[in-house]
């Protein structure tokens, strides 16, 4: 009985707690929602200009704040934002907070 876990997922697998969340995108309101089954828990506001996101502000709703949400949060636009190869501006206090956590990311900054 083998008990390996596969690595290739590993990385995000630490940052993002909870199984079963959704990220929601609105462009043309420039946020990124969260959801966790049918609960909405919160969202990522932004702006882009050309190549460049600027992270404006990270809201989890106050009875989900301190279990992981805004940090799967981040990690998921995060992803999303490569995937798009988009660089990012991090004007949000937690988002810069993140960053010096988890440094693989800085390859986005602007």
């Amino acid at each position: 009985m083998s008990h390996h876990k596969s690595q290739q997922a590993q990385g995000s697998e630490a940052k993002i707690a909870h199984q079963g969340l959704r990220l929601d995108h609105d462009e043309d309101r420039g946020r990124y929602g969260l959801w966790h089954g049918a609960t909405y828990i919160g969202f990522l506001g932004y702006s882009v200009e050309g190549e460049v996101a600027t992270l404006q502000h990270t809201i989890i709703n106050e009875e989900y704040g301190r279990h992981g949400y805004a940090r799967a949060l981040v990690t998921l636009v995060l992803e999303d934002m490569r995937a798009r190869n988009l660089k990012i501006i991090p004007e949000c206090s937690y988002v810069q907070d993140y960053l010096r956590r988890y440094p693989e990311y800085n390859d986005l900054l602007a």
